[in-house]
């Protein structure tokens, strides 16, 4: 029959034989673990003398056997937990055996010969943060920021006073030198970037440290210091440097706030003439090019109407040449009539005849006056059948000339 069946009762092996049981006490492990190890150590002790081993002489000795072998395993357990050492991510664990480095251990859990191994752990990945040149309050009396000027103030090369706060984030590169190389690797960072400093600084100029070359200069520290630290082998390495202030001492703060308001009012000066000056010059030159342009035009037409009137002398001296009465007569006639047409007067030579000529003045000036194509109806009655009215002055002014040769005929 299983032990679980009905009717068959409570037969679980697990629970010695029905009987509820709570955890076992541990005075009772320990007295059975020592009642046995004292029976089998009184047993070999005694070996084949049986009587010697009865009534209450052999019970001590067991006991005190039997604590011993109890001690001595609990010895080995505390031993082992006392060896083993778990290191963390971004950890190394330094091993040192009777105080002499050993090994480094990467992250894990590992096993070192307690008392003889020391480890010492040291973080890799936790940045460090020291100042320079100033120290940050940690107390509420204490100011937020306090100058340290033995760090602080620093010579440039014009021989000026300048106050530098610098503020250096590092890491430890190398475990092994961090901690057997130097004596105080944090002491030994700060003078080596004290150092640095001073040496940048002596030979930059004020205002080079005071206003544009703030990036280049803490460039330079990190590098200079890193490749000290790199000669003493510190195992430090410098992830960035920050130049938290530079100013003027005290004392002279007012003198050189001063002398910056001064230069911030040249610099604005320039800057205003330059702009006067951008929009001055281009205007003048706009209006030299502009000049230059109609001088050109001016000459072109110039010489264009030069070049005309040559070309029409030329033409009228072959036509003189070939004619010298009619054009002589031709070139009299024209030159009358541009200077006629601009005169209000009217001649008027009828030999031979006592006709009455009636012209009417006021209409043949307005019509000189009017605009292109508007003549006088009036006009066109008064003059001869066939003749049509003309435009301007000059047109009827030859009309004119053409009725007094035509009664010269006659």
């Amino acid at each position: 029959m299983a032990w679980n069946e009905p009717g068959g009762g409570n037969r679980d092996p697990w629970r010695g034989g029905g009987r509820e049981q709570g955890p076992p006490d541990l005075d009772e492990v320990v007295r059975k673990l020592s009642d046995k190890f004292g029976t089998l150590l009184g047993s070999r002790r005694g070996g084949g003398n049986s009587n010697n081993s009865s009534g209450s002489g052999g019970v001590p000795g067991s006991g005190i056997a039997g604590l011993g072998l109890i001690v001595a395993i609990i010895a080995v357990v505390g031993w082992l937990i006392a060896s083993i050492y778990i290191v963390n991510e971004g950890e190394r664990g330094v091993v040192l055996r009777f105080g002499r480095f050993l090994d480094t251990t990467m992250p894990g859990p590992h096993l070192r010969l307690f008392p003889i191994d020391r480890v010492e752990i040291v973080n890799l990945e936790q940045r460090r943060f020291r100042e320079i040149g100033y120290r940050s309050g940690s107390g509420a009396r204490q100011p937020a920021i306090r100058s340290v000027p033995k760090e602080a103030l620093m010579l440039t090369q014009d021989e000026n006073i300048v106050d530098v706060r610098l503020a250096v984030q590092y890491q430890i590169d190398d475990p092994r030198a961090y901690l057997f190389n130097v004596l105080d690797p944090e002491s030994m960072l700060v003078q080596v970037v004290e150092s640095a400093t001073r040496e940048t600084i002596g030979k930059s100029t004020m205002d080079f440290v005071l206003t544009e070359g703030r990036s280049a200069i803490v460039g330079d520290i990190q590098k200079l210091s890193q490749r000290i630290l790199n000669q003493y082998a510190t195992g430090l390495q410098i992830i960035t440097v920050v130049l938290q202030d530079a100013q003027p001492p005290e004392e002279v703060q007012d003198a050189f706030a001063d002398a910056i308001k001064a230069r911030e009012d040249e610099q604005r000066l320039k800057n205003e003439a330059e702009a006067y000056s951008n929009e001055v010059i281009p205007r003048a030159r706009g209006q030299a090019a502009r000049r230059l342009q109609e001088a050109s035009a001016y000459k072109e037409q110039v010489v264009a109407q030069a070049q005309g009137e040559t070309s029409r002398f030329n033409q009228l001296l072959a036509a003189y040449q070939k004619a010298p009465a009619v054009t002589r007569e031709r070139l009299y006639l024209e030159t009358m009539e541009s200077v006629l047409s601009q005169t209000s007067k009217v001649l008027v030579d009828v030999k031979g005849t006592n006709n009455l000529l009636y012209l009417p003045l006021d209409r043949l000036f307005k019509s000189h006056e009017a605009p292109s194509g508007a003549v006088g109806a009036p006009l066109s009655e008064t003059l001869p059948s066939g003749s049509a009215p003309s435009v301007d002055g000059s047109a009827a002014a030859t009309r004119l000339r053409d009725l007094s040769r035509s009664r010269e005929v006659r």
